[in-house]
């Protein structure tokens, strides 16, 4: 992997998911026009100058049926009004459409190709639910694999593997990842230190190298979402900032000794603004990774409380 220098930008990633689907058909978009929504979300983010701040990139992810108008949202402005705000898409497939090949056995994925084609400079991939999805299909082939703790392990290999060439094939359409890696409850097994920090080492260490150890940037960015699995979700409680300290640095040392690079860090489980000055205090943090501002009912995504949190990693 090429070796990058660290930059002093803080990094915002917003993951908007399941914005496509109204709250009347079980999602949580507040209009009953999702393509509305992502416009007005687009226009009150240009609105609020959140790519404009000194110091702070910002990145929305978005299901793919609202990437379309949400471009067609930021056509409306200048770049200079844009600043440093970028619209990106939730994954893509492992393989990709090639020149002189087949272009179409692609149904129901997403090919990295389609995705450059509309403009995505980001894509997400190894988030905790696409990594669940993919280990839920092995389970399904082999259900010995939930019981087994060795069979279990060489699945989660797998599906390292699987996210890997993810990587690859965005990094090869000129898109920058955000890799996102993180334990769960039973892998984290209990609330004392002596007992998660080696089981959590132990997690990060396998999903960093398998999911990135050979992989080549070029010129593009590869940055790492963490995101503790038992803390994601409402009425789950975040970790505090020591706990996060602890997984940023050695984060960072994993991926200085085994990738031979420093790659910014950022976290995401519950990050909302009761929390975001503890996270933004924490010095082996290079930002944060948003799902919703509030998760309490009705559960929202709301661009002000955005900019609250982005307001605590810039003072």
């Amino acid at each position: 992997m090429r070796l990058i220098r660290r930059v002093t930008v803080k990094e915002i990633y917003v993951n908007l998911k399941r914005f496509d689907v109204p709250k009347q058909y079980g999602g949580i978009c507040p209009k009953d026009d999702p393509v509305e929504w992502v416009r007005e979300t687009v226009d009150q983010t240009i609105a609020l100058g959140l790519g404009k701040i000194d110091g702070v990139s910002v990145a929305y992810f978005l299901p793919e049926a609202l990437l379309v108008p949400a471009y067609e949202a930021l056509a409306k402005y200048t770049p200079e009004e844009i600043g440093k705000f970028q619209i990106g898409c939730e994954s893509v497939y492992r393989e990709d459409v090639t020149p002189g090949k087949n272009f179409g056995a692609f149904t129901t994925n997403r090919p990295a190709a389609a995705m450059q084609a509309l403009g995505c400079g980001w894509t997400l991939i190894g988030h905790s639910e696409e990594r669940k999805d993919k280990l839920s299909m092995l389970t399904a082939y082999d259900a010995e694999i939930a019981a087994d703790a060795a069979a279990y392990q060489k699945a989660a290999d797998a599906v390292d593997a699987m996210l890997k060439a993810e990587v690859q094939t965005a990094l090869g359409r000129e898109m920058n990842v955000l890799f996102c890696i993180g334990e769960t409850a039973e892998q984290k097994g209990s609330d004392d230190p002596a007992v998660y920090e080696p089981r959590v080492r132990e997690v990060l260490r396998a999903q960093i190298v398998n999911g990135l150890k050979g992989v080549d940037a070029g010129e593009r960015k590869i940055a790492i979402g963490y995101e503790p699995i038992w803390a994601i979700g409402p009425g789950k409680t975040p970790p505090n900032g020591d706990y996060v300290a602890f997984v940023s640095s050695y984060i960072k040392e994993v991926c200085k000794a085994e990738l031979g690079c420093e790659l910014s860090v950022v976290y995401g489980g519950g990050l909302k603004e009761e929390n975001a000055a503890e996270m933004a205090a924490v010095e082996t943090l290079d930002g944060g990774l948003v799902a919703l501002t509030k998760f309490t009912q009705p559960i929202a995504f709301d661009v002000n409380s955005l900019r609250n949190i982005i307001g605590a990693y810039v003072k």
